[in-house]
């Protein structure tokens, strides 16, 4: 990328193909998800040299609860260890972390280490990370019908003055800029009920490399594709 290049303020990624990964290796899929964890530190590491500000990744959604009991489970165990072995080197790293997603299915002992993170790097003023847990754009976007119905029944909000940069405040993203680019790795091109509201003029990239081959190499190729292109919101050049 040159100097004068776009560069993408927000990146979201749907981090796929850990499963595909281990099995193409002859090792069990939660294999995979902990080589994905560990492309993850990279991937946060290498933000602020490729100039990204905002990185949210999408790391279990609403509907993966719908896998096997051992895999959800190796999963739950695989969050809390990344949590407390990275917690501290995040903080160091002036990485400042939010989680998004309906923590109420969340077991206790998974909510108060995220809790815990969130406080721990609240004052941090370096790389934004977001991580989506239990989460899903539909889900997102129903709980916030209700908080913003719940005001208006309240009386603290007049339904007339509704728009479309009232409802943002009531996302689970409220406090982030809308991505710029969002890219989804292992072939697959489908955006599974990831930031819907959020990436309606987002850029897109599905490429097929398995999330835990890629690495901070393979970022700054896509993130070089993204500075060649022009983004317009429905406006036409002229």
């Amino acid at each position: 990328m040159t100097k004068d290049a776009p560069q993408p303020r927000h990146v979201a990624i749907i981090m796929d193909g850990n499963g595909r990964w281990a099995q193409l290796r002859g090792r069990p899929r939660l294999f995979g998800h902990a080589a994905g964890a560990r492309r993850v530190k990279e991937i946060v590491r290498a933000c602020p040299a490729l100039g990204v500000s905002y990185l949210t990744i999408f790391a279990f959604s609403t509907e993966n609860w719908k896998r096997t009991q051992t895999e959800v489970a190796g999963l739950m165990r695989l969050f809390k260890r990344y949590i407390r072995r990275e917690a501290q080197s995040l903080f160091e790293e002036n990485v400042r972390v939010r989680f998004i997603g309906d923590r109420v299915r969340l077991e206790p002992a998974l909510v108060d280490l995220m809790d815990g993170l969130e406080l721990m790097t609240a004052n941090n003023t370096g790389t934004n990370l977001t991580i989506a847990l239990n989460y899903g754009g539909r889900d997102e976007v129903t709980r916030a019908a209700r908080r913003l119905a719940h005001d208006v029944a309240m009386g603290k909000l007049d339904p007339r003055t509704i728009s479309d940069e009232t409802f943002p405040r009531y996302l689970d993203t409220h406090v982030l800029p809308d991505p710029d680019l969002v890219i989804r790795t292992s072939g697959e091109a489908r955006i599974s009920n990831f930031l819907l509201w959020q990436s309606a003029y987002a850029e897109y990239e599905f490429i097929d490399t398995l999330w835990p081959d890629f690495t901070p190499a393979v970022f700054a190729e896509v993130l070089a594709r993204y500075s060649l292109r022009e983004r317009r919101f429905g406006a036409v050049t002229v």
